[in-house]
């Protein structure tokens, strides 16, 4: 029996013994750094002369590891490896029975809880988080299982008296799964079981900066007992491997997570057709966002300042779904922002080796920290630096949490994605006003509103056009079954992860229709 879906109870590592299990584990996998780690295609660990070198971008001067690099040959080997996988089983290269399937995904589970000690040193080491997305992956791994129950034998259609009609999924064929190195557990995970359990091959190709995190999920997957050639992992650069599987002719469908510009540039890729190529790619993408929490002025005004504080700085600001701009009625403005500014001033940054004392971890590599302090200087330009506003790259990329005020809701820092812990605050003179701003960028992620006004809510409930939508609480944090997400405009194909119609994407339909 299948016991009804609920998501992987939250860790407290206020608790002694929980932040004790982790600081244990940590010291344990210290001892691996430094270790190389091969490509996986076909079971068969393929160890390259040319590596990526992944540093702790808390102390950028700590190897935690050097990966094998990918190149166009091992590429082309691991796409017929995962295409021959495929056809030699059919079109149901890992469709499993209930029992037989559910067995193979418990398994998975369990294995993912035995590694969780690694996985969360890997999550410290390769993204520098206080808390860790590896019980989303877990819910993942739960979540899709049962939507694979659910629709492994089609759905029911009509048949008159003189037929019998059925119509059911089949896989699609070899996937290529381009994780992003945020969130780098939960969103592989999800990306390459929902690619997987719906009886496709894979080739994973994790981003460059957190590579060491999709080795450990092939060994799990492995423990977990996948056969060889079904997930492939080829990390390597995007220029050179992700290009040539985006344009592969057996390359069936791509799905991405990652930046709009990269995002975009797949989108347009995959629409080629190729020689050899007897289909059109499907792609399956989530890029940005330039989320915005809306404050009325009847609305609970702690809970908006918290709200607004969390979901801009939580993991550094690192999350498409983060809150990179408040826009808050004229009338509680000033109040709003004064408890806003506090909050901010309160929260510490540095090395999250140790959680106890520290808020906020650095951002992921210089790239980044490069880009984020230019924003800070635009902001400058354009609005009241009110908190943060600078950094420190000596030792590992930190950036204070950054506030700015009365900025223009057109100006650079309201319209572009920033990816880090720097948040706009606009003013609107009426509710109406406030939704038009929230609405005036190109994005369509997350949003949220605080409000008490019922009449508020419902009327964002239908104007505020993002894929999820928040009343009286922050814009991140969705929970896999709980709040399918996705976004809109540019920020993706609205896939809505961890919902009732993401597997179907990973496959196309069949009739069949039996006269008598």
């Amino acid at each position: 029996m299948v016991v009804p879906y609920k998501h992987e109870p939250f860790t407290d590592f206020s608790v002694e013994t929980n932040k004790q299990k982790l600081l244990d584990a940590l010291k344990e996998v210290e001892e691996g750094y430094g270790k190389e780690y091969p490509l996986i295609i076909g079971g068969e660990r393929i160890m390259t002369e040319d590596k990526i070198k992944v540093v702790n971008p808390a102390n950028k001067d700590e190897v935690l590891g050097y990966v094998s690099k990918a190149n166009k040959e091992l590429a082309d080997k691991a796409i017929a490896v995962a295409n021959e996988t495929f056809e030699k089983n059919g079109v149901n290269p890992i469709r499993f029975s209930e029992p037989t399937f559910y067995s193979a995904q418990q398994q998975s589970y369990g294995a993912a809880k035995r590694n969780l000690p690694h996985i969360l040193l890997k999550k410290q080491e390769s993204h520098g988080k206080k808390q860790t997305p590896i019980l989303e992956g877990i819910d993942f791994l739960e979540y899709y299982g049962r939507q694979m129950l659910r629709i492994k034998d089609g759905v029911e259609v009509e048949s008159r008296p003189i037929e019998n009609n059925r119509f059911d999924y089949i896989p699609l064929g070899v996937g290529l799964v381009i994780s992003p190195w945020n969130f780098l557990f939960a969103i592989m995970t999800g990306t390459t079981v929902a690619a997987m359990v719906t009886g496709n091959t894979v080739l994973l190709k994790p981003a460059s900066a957190t590579p060491i995190i999709a080795y450990k999920l092939m060994e799990v997957l492995e423990e977990a007992g996948m056969p060889a050639g079904v997930v492939n992992y080829i990390p390597g650069p995007g220029s050179e491997v992700g290009d040539h599987l985006v344009d592969h002719p057996k390359t069936r469908f791509v799905s991405f997570t990652g930046s709009r510009d990269v995002g975009t540039r797949i989108f347009e890729r995959a629409a080629v057709v190729h020689e050899g190529q007897k289909w059109l790619k499907r792609t399956i993408i989530e890029m940005g966002g330039k989320d915005t929490i809306v404050v009325d002025k009847e609305a609970d005004l702690e809970l908006a300042a918290q709200s607004i504080v969390q979901s801009a700085f939580g993991f550094s600001g690192q999350k498409c779904s983060a809150c990179s701009r408040a826009v808050i009625h004229e009338d509680v403005y000033d109040q709003v922002k004064d408890r806003v500014v506090e909050l901010t001033n309160e929260l510490t940054v540095g090395n999250t080796s140790d959680p106890s004392n520290i808020y906020m971890g650095p951002v992921i590599d210089q790239a980044a920290y490069d880009k984020i302090m230019s924003y800070i200087q635009i902001g400058k330009e354009e609005g009241e630096l009110l908190a943060g506003g600078t950094g420190d790259d000596t030792t590992g990329w930190f950036v204070q949490p950054t506030v700015f005020g009365n900025v223009d809701p057109k100006a650079r820092i309201m319209q572009e994605e920033i990816f880090g812990p720097v948040v706009a605050l606009s003013k609107g003179k009426d509710f109406d006003e406030l939704i038009d701003i929230a609405n005036n960028t190109e994005y369509g992620l997350t949003g949220a509103v605080i409000t008490n006004n019922r009449e508020h809510l419902e009327q964002a409930r239908e104007d505020f056009m993002v894929g999820n939508l928040y009343f009286n609480r922050g814009c991140t944090a969705a929970i896999v079954g709980y709040q399918p997400f996705g976004g809109f405009n540019m920020s993706g194909t609205d896939s809505k992860a961890g919902g009732p119609d993401y597997l179907i994407q990973h496959m196309q339909g069949k009739t069949t229709s039996e006269q008598f």
